[in-house]
């Protein structure tokens, strides 16, 4: 089976499918609009077509209408790579592009700006990307949440596949950690951007750090709110408290996970939540806001702790609560392995991935045969 992936070479899903599904057997294409930071498709059943030097501004409506640029290069790699399957994962730029191909079957994956955000600036971008979906042979969202901005803009079919997780890479494990056996390490892996509140994760733990001296915050990730987040800790004067590591190889992520006794993802909004998930399978347990896809993983009080949007206080009490109450600790902890173990394992997501592969290129067999007859 080939599959030819429209998916940004950058980011971490883009690197799980395509080594997940390399994994098993399938030829992967990838065509991208962005360059990835590190050569992590070293793999011998992958193969990349396009990624520029330069990134891509995929996102704006400019970039939309010169798209037939694009379109021309991926007809070009279509013809040469002759996939099974054309798959972009995000229904706006990649989505697009695939569309306006016109080869079946085609595949939309939507991540969760796409259609959280997207068609909400103006009718011409809902309309846009209803023609995406118009184009798909078969839709995909990561959660209950992502499928139901799915079918407001149209009524079709979607399945849930969330960014499910691989238990035997993250898991409880024994790490050399940049912190003391007697700290208790609270932290975010997320981008450093304005919508993961990452500013009330610092002011919180500025809080509990004055009660709790042992107290240590670990942020990892890039983006353009650092250097604000940065001064932020010298301002609380918590420099020697805090660690920025900045962007992270995927490969690396469990290992700081497991540096962890707490994360901390108080996202504005989320439509899934890998992070999360990620660190439950650890065996962490974890605060997030009541918001989107969050609200699906972590399910009540006893996989995780609950807080409202920017609430600075309750944020600083269900991490209290965490340090302070070690038999609550405990009973989240394994709540949450075992909770993602059942729900969100990794092998199953590929199963339903390669389920509907298979199925659309069956259809598709048979189509040619009626038509040969």
């Amino acid at each position: 089976m080939k599959v030819l992936l429209l998916s940004d070479t950058y980011s971490e899903h883009t690197e799980k499918w395509a080594l997940g599904l390399a994994q098993r057997g399938v030829e992967i294409g990838l065509f991208s609009f962005n360059k990835a930071s590190y050569d992590w498709y070293s793999h011998e059943n992958i193969t990349v077509f396009y990624e520029p030097e330069n990134k891509i501004n995929a996102e704006s409506m400019v970039t939309k209408l010169a798209y037939l640029k694009y379109v021309g290069i991926l007809k070009k790699i279509i013809k040469h790579f002759k996939p099974d399957v054309l798959h972009a994962h995000y229904a706006t730029s990649y989505g697009l592009v695939g569309a306006l191909c016109n080869f079946h079957p085609f595949v939309i994956s939507s991540w969760g700006t796409d259609v959280m955000k997207f068609p909400n600036k103006n009718f011409v971008a809902k309309s846009l990307l209803k023609y995406n979906f118009k184009k798909a042979d078969a839709l995909c969202a990561t959660s209950q949440t992502i499928k139901d901005c799915i079918q407001d803009i149209i009524q079709k079919e979607v399945s849930i596949i969330p960014f499910g997780i691989d238990l035997n890479q993250f898991c409880p494990t024994p790490v050399q950690s940049l912190f003391e056996d007697e700290d208790f390490v609270i932290g975010s892996i997320k981008p450093l951007e304005t919508i993961y509140n990452i500013d009330v994760l610092i002011r919180s733990f500025a809080n509990l750090h004055k009660k709790y001296r042992f107290l240590k915050l670990l942020i990892v990730g890039e983006g353009s709110e650092e250097a604000k987040l940065k001064l932020l800790v010298e301002e609380q004067q918590l420099s020697k408290s805090v660690v920025f590591t900045g962007r992270i190889p995927f490969a690396d992520v469990n290992r700081y996970y497991n540096m962890l006794d707490v994360l901390v993802n108080i996202s504005e909004y989320e439509s899934f939540g890998v992070s999360v998930a990620e660190a439950m399978a650890c065996g962490k347990p974890v605060v997030v806001t009541n918001v989107g896809g969050l609200n699906e993983i972590v399910k009540d009080n006893s996989v995780g702790l609950k807080v409202e949007v920017r609430n600075m206080e309750q944020t600083s009490e269900a991490i209290e609560l965490l340090i302070s109450d070690e038999k609550t600790y405990h009973e989240i902890s394994a709540n949450a392995r075992k909770h993602i173990s059942e729900h969100y394992n990794w092998k199953n997501n590929l199963d339903q991935m390669m389920a509907i592969y298979t199925d659309l290129i069956a259809k598709k067999g048979k189509e040619i045969d009626l038509k040969a007859n």
